[in-house]
């Protein structure tokens, strides 16, 4: 076997070079360089040119990452246990920081996510945990955005899940909405009833300044029940009524 050239080498040696001094980053990627182990800037999107064994490069991806936060068990504040779990969504906003400050950044937002769920959801009480997400979902993105800020990450949004609760507990929640429907359903019907009587209570004032309009009703009353009814019915017939028929006979009979 023949020696290869030293010219041979020397075209591999600087083509190797060469290739090492290129780096080509996307769009939603920035280069972190250190040079002699030091930070010196953050290059990138692009093609980025770097002296071998002098500069070294970190990758780093600034799109936004989904978390999935493991189920945590919370005990809330009037002493129920739930299980609950979040999805966090957060992106790195300066990658000198999410280097530098932090080791490994998505293991740490997920720990400091875990503790900061366990932490909210027990200052509340049940009641408040399956009503109010949304207030819970923002006090715990602000707390974890402020956390992280140091770390050079921005935490956009955090959505509870679950929150499971136990056998015992739905039917105790289940009774209780019953229950308030229950009452809903009697307060309504009580109030219809005091309703229905002040019409009637008004009804009845118009009735007794109106001696007519008695008349009339009490006749509307019997043709609908002879309507109804197929029996003989027997209505005594209230003097009252008869008052003004007796008064304009009287009043004919003078005239004669």
């Amino acid at each position: 076997m023949q020696d290869i050239p030293a010219y041979l080498i020397v075209i591999a040696l600087v083509a190797l070079f060469i290739f090492n001094l290129f780096r080509i980053l996307k769009e939603y990627e920035r280069g972190v360089i250190f040079f002699l182990g030091r930070f010196y800037r953050v290059k990138g999107p692009g093609l980025i040119i770097l002296i071998p064994g002098l500069q070294k490069m970190e990758r780093i991806d600034l799109r936004t990452l989904v978390l999935d936060v493991p189920t945590q068990d919370v005990i809330s504040r009037d002493n129920v246990s739930v299980k609950v779990n979040a999805v966090i969504y957060f992106r790195v906003i300066d990658p000198e920081k999410a280097v530098i400050q932090i080791e490994n950044r998505v293991e740490a937002t997920s720990q400091l996510a875990q503790t900061t769920l366990r932490s909210v959801l027990g200052r509340h009480d049940l009641d408040e945990i399956l009503s109010e997400r949304d207030k819970l979902n923002s006090d715990i993105q602000e707390i974890l955005d402020k956390s992280t800020e140091a770390w050079g990450i921005k935490v956009s949004n955090v959505e509870i899940k679950h929150v499971d609760l136990e056998q015992s507990m739905i039917r105790a929640i289940a009774a209780q909405a019953e229950a308030e429907r229950s009452r809903r359903a009697k307060i309504i019907h009580a109030d219809g009833e005091q309703q229905a009587s002040e019409r009637l209570a008004e009804a009845a004032r118009m009735l007794a300044t109106q001696p007519s309009a008695v008349t009339l009703r009490y006749l509307q009353t019997l043709t609908e029940v002879a309507r109804d009814q197929n029996s003989t019915i027997v209505f005594p017939l209230p003097m009252d009524l008869l008052k003004p028929l007796l008064g304009r006979l009287e009043g004919g009979e003078r005239k004669d």
